[in-house]
């Protein structure tokens, strides 16, 4: 296996122009624009993005799922409160979240408190997913054992005739969330590893910028 990932090649071709001497005063304008460069380079699925929490013994966990929006209340992703992740937030509310574009050899990191938005923006969003995923989240027990797969397939069958019904239903205890940054990093790579790294930190009247050694 150690031979294997040695052989593997890393950054191969990745040149991206990154002038860490002329970056925006704020974190988000510089992500919406490294965004837009991801997809523009065919970057796979450039908005999901790992959620990292913490558990009741203190012990990291981490997931990859969607970025839902960003805005000035921060960067919001959705699940259920009942699922392992929204358990975690409740218990401790910080999370960090990490995108990774291999196309453009690009990396962005973002830690903070999160924050659950409202019911109304939590209907909304789970009103606004596929027929599929919704039905889906209103029949699964997310995280919990499960004892086969025919029985998901019941409860899902049995979902989407409540969808056919009742096309407004939402997941009980479907919820969203945003991570209130308090640091955004981000990351290009470069072949000879001499990356270039600038952090965001959120000062009391807004954002201050640090270069950080590779």
């Amino acid at each position: 296996m150690r031979d294997l990932l040695r052989s593997l090649p890393v950054f191969a071709g990745v040149v991206r122009d990154f002038d860490v001497a002329d970056v925006p005063d704020d974190p988000e304008a510089l992500f919406a624009a490294w965004l837009r460069d991801a997809v523009e380079h065919g970057a796979a699925e450039p908005h999901a993005m790992t959620l990292s929490t913490v558990d009741a013994d203190g012990s990291p966990d981490a997931r990859v799922l969607i970025l839902k929006d960003l805005d000035d209340g921060g960067w919001w992703f959705a699940t259920s409160a009942t699922s392992a992740k929204g358990r975690q937030l409740a218990d401790c509310p910080v999370a960090a979240l990490t995108f990774y574009w291999p196309e453009v050899g690009r990396q962005v990191r973002v830690r903070g408190p999160v924050v659950e938005g409202s019911a109304e923006r939590g209907a909304a969003d789970f009103r606004s997913r596929g027929s599929a995923a919704r039905a889906v989240a209103l029949a699964s027990r997310e995280s919990q054992p499960l004892a086969d797969r025919a029985a998901c397939e019941e409860a899902v069958a049995a979902a989407r005739q409540w969808l056919s019904a009742d096309p407004t239903l939402v997941a009980e205890g479907w919820r969203v969330y945003a991570v209130a940054a308090r640091s955004v990093e981000f990351w290009q790579a470069d072949k000879d590893r001499q990356h270039a790294r600038v952090r965001y930190a959120r000062e009391a009247d807004g954002w201050s910028r640090a270069l950080l050694w590779p």
